[in-house]
């Protein structure tokens, strides 16, 4: 299994686990786990440091919280009909 996170300085760091490994992601980084062999079962055991460890939705907080359409083009470097795209795969279909 893959795994990886983005520091504050935007590095990714990345290690390839093996059965029995461990690996411990920084409080509050956007990381990630990945199983790239799609023909083996991998399983992950997850523990939070704290009793409130809460997670956080990348996409909900940035796209649908009411931020500026123009603000998150210039913040993703692209224009507002793509953040609007972006923006209408997120919403519920009925």
């Amino acid at each position: 299994m893959e795994v990886g996170f983005v520091d504050t300085a935007n590095k990714l760091y990345t290690q390839t686990l093996q059965i029995g490994d461990m690996f411990v992601f920084p409080k509050g980084l956007v990381h990630y786990q990945y199983n790239a062999d799609v023909t083996k079962q991998a399983t992950a055991i997850s523990a939070f440091g704290s009793a409130n460890a809460g997670t956080v939705s990348a996409p909900v907080t940035l796209f649908a919280t009411g931020i500026d359409d123009g603000i998150l083009a210039k913040s993703f470097k692209t224009d507002v009909a793509i953040i609007q795209k972006i923006k209408a795969g997120l919403t519920a279909k009925p």
